[in-house]
C-alpha cells in the first residue's frame, strides 16, 4: 500500500499493528500505540519531531500520566476505557509546553486488538 492508503482517516488499526517502525515513521501523523494499561508501545518519528520529544524517553511510560497528561479526560483518556471499540476523529487542542495547538485526533481501538492507538493531525 501507499502513504496515501495510509492516510489519517483511511489507516485501520490492523495496518498500524503490521506495520514496521520504519512504515510507522514515514507516517506525515503522528502515531502513538499503547497497551490497555495505557504503556507506549510505539511513538512514531513525526510526532517525536512535532511534539519534541525523544521516542526513547516515551516509549515504556504510561501515555495519559507522563506523556499526554492534557488528554488525560473524558475526551480522550476515558474514551479508551469506556468504549471497547473506537474509531472516532475528534477536535482538539494540546497544550504540550504551554503552546495551544488546534490538532485533530483520531482515536482507535478494536476488542482483541491489545494495541490501541491516538493519531495526531497537526
Amino acid at each position: 500500500m501507499s502513504l496515501k492508503e495510509f492516510g489519517f482517516e483511511a489507516v485501520a488499526l490492523s495496518d498500524l499493528d503490521a506495520m514496521t517502525v520504519d512504515e510507522r515513521d514515514a507516517l506525515p501523523f503522528g502515531v502513538i500505540g499503547f497497551e490497555a494499561d495505557t504503556i507506549v508501545l510505539s511513538y512514531n518519528a513525526t510526532e517525536a519531531r512535532m511534539a519534541g520529544l525523544d521516542p526513547a524517553s516515551v516509549i515504556g511510560v504510561p501515555f495519559f500520566e507522563a506523556v499526554g497528561q492534557c488528554m488525560n479526560n473524558f475526551l480522550v483518556a476515558q474514551r479508551f476505557e469506556d468504549e471497547p471499540e473506537i474509531d472516532d476523529i475528534v477536535p482538539y487542542v494540546l497544550t504540550l509546553r504551554m503552546r495551544p495547538t488546534r490538532v485533530r485526533l483520531r482515536l482507535l481501538a478494536t476488542p482483541g486488538m491489545p494495541r490501541r492507538y491516538i493519531l495526531i493531525e497537526r
